[in-house]
């Protein structure tokens, strides 16, 4: 499937964004990205914001956009905490859980019921996360749960290697505890609940009763924002404020829109 024009020539009924690189850099608001969000509001669009960090939770992200210029509620982000409360409550609703992560992941888990436990003859289910306090007890824990007691499931909340910093530097991110896990039980993650996976888009258009095919996302990343919209089944517009330049599409990427600012997103009328 190859887009009909580099911009979007009609408006569409659910906007998802990426948010660094797409709506603000840093601290700093991305040109046009106050005023596309008010025309899509006014045109009674809906719009939600993603984000694969687990440590920051969306109030704190609402209150970022709200004070960069763009009133948002929380119900109106999506993080991987958002996403692995959702998937748990669907999939696993009774499950006890054990988090190797931040605070954040575990006051969601807390707040939406569910048991934690550190206790292996009892874990349903290991989650692995971005996690800064991780030890060698929490893995011995999580080996226990799934290679021991052999009665656990590993899931992680987001894919990613690293966390990147300014400047080029970063951290380890929650793929190394979830590697670290599956090598030492041989137990695969079963899912991973942020972009690219389908996952969270599911979760984001909870309580919507809108189709893929009339929702668009808009990120500044191919293998993360675009790939994860592509896979779905849904249409997708890359930005060239981030990440992504345009030297950097590749054919398999030829169905997305192609912006050079956020405020392109919205069809200029005839």
């Amino acid at each position: 499937m190859t887009a009909p024009a580099d911009r979007p020539t009609s408006l569409y009924d659910v906007y998802f964004f990426d948010l660094d690189g797409t709506i603000y850099l840093g601290d700093e608001l991305l040109p046009g990205a106050e005023r596309t969000i008010r025309t899509l509001r006014a045109q009674g669009k809906a719009v939600r914001f993603l984000s694969n960090n687990p440590t920051r939770t969306p109030q704190q992200y609402a209150d970022k956009l709200t004070r960069l210029g763009i009133p948002t509620g929380v119900a109106e982000v999506t993080t991987t905490l958002v996403t692995t409360v959702w998937w748990l409550k669907t999939h696993h609703p009774d499950a006890v859980v054990f988090p190797l992560g931040e605070q954040p992941l575990t006051d969601a888990l807390t707040a939406a019921g569910f048991q934690i436990s550190d206790d292996p003859a009892r874990i349903d289910v290991v989650i692995a996360s971005y996690d800064r306090t991780f030890t060698y007890a929490k893995l011995q824990t999580a080996f226990d749960a799934l290679w021991f007691h052999r009665r656990a499931i590993l899931i992680q909340t987001n894919p990613d290697r690293f966390c990147p910093f300014p400047g080029g530097r970063g951290e380890p991110d929650a793929a190394a505890i979830t590697a670290a896990i599956e090598a030492c039980t041989q137990v695969r993650c079963e899912a991973s609940m942020g972009k690219p996976s389908p996952i969270m888009l599911r979760a984001g258009l909870a309580g919507l009763d809108v189709p893929l095919d009339r929702c668009l996302m808009v990120g500044d990343r191919l293998a993360t924002d675009i790939r994860m919209a592509l896979d779905a089944g849904m249409p997708a517009a890359v930005v060239f404020t981030g990440e992504t330049r345009p030297q950097d599409m590749t054919p398999e990427y030829d169905a997305a829109f192609r912006l050079d600012h956020i405020d392109e997103l919205v069809p200029v009328p005839a």
